[in-house]
C-alpha cells in the first residue's frame, strides 16, 4: 500500500463512503465532483470539515470518496465518520480527540422495518369493532 494514501470506510444509516485522504492542500473530491457541487452549498458541509478541525489538520489533506446509497444528509456523516477513521490510520495520537467529539462512533439508528398484517413500522390498520 502507497505510504502516503490512507484508507477508511464510513457509514450512516445505509450510505457508505469509502474515503481515502493523502497529503495535500484540503480539496475535497466526492464522486468525481467538489464537495459543494456534489452536497449543494445549502447542505452541512462544516460535518466534512468538522475531523480536520479537531485534529488541527485543516488544510492538511486532500479527500478522495466515492459515497453509495442513503440521502445527502446520511452520506455526509458518512463521509465524516470515513474521514475519521483515516486519520486514526495517520496518527494512533488522533484518537483522543476525535472520539471526545463523538466522531469515531458510527450512528446505529436505522430504519425499522414494515411488519406484515401492519401499515407500516408502527402504523396499524384501524380497528373496527363491528
Amino acid at each position: 500500500m502507497d505510504q502516503n494514501r490512507f484508507y477508511a470506510t464510513g457509514k450512516r444509516k445505509t450510505a457508505i463512503a469509502r474515503v481515502w485522504i493523502t497529503p495535500g492542500t484540503g480539496k475535497v473530491i466526492v464522486n468525481t465532483m467538489n464537495a459543494e457541487d456534489y452536497f449543494g452549498n445549502t447542505f452541512q458541509t462544516y460535518k466534512i470539515a468538522k475531523p480536520f478541525q479537531v485534529t488541527d489538520n485543516a488544510e492538511g489533506y486532500d479527500v478522495m470518496a466515492t459515497l453509495k446509497g442513503g440521502g445527502k444528509s446520511a452520506q455526509v456523516e458518512a463521509l465524516s465518520h470515513g474521514i475519521s477513521r483515516a486519520l486514526l490510520h495517520v496518527n494512533p495520537e488522533n484518537r483522543l480527540p476525535l472520539k471526545k467529539s463523538g466522531l469515531l462512533t458510527r450512528d446505529p439508528r436505522m430504519k425499522e422495518r414494515k411488519k406484515y398484517g401492519q401499515k407500516g413500522a408502527r402504523a396499524k390498520f384501524q380497528f373496527s369493532k363491528r
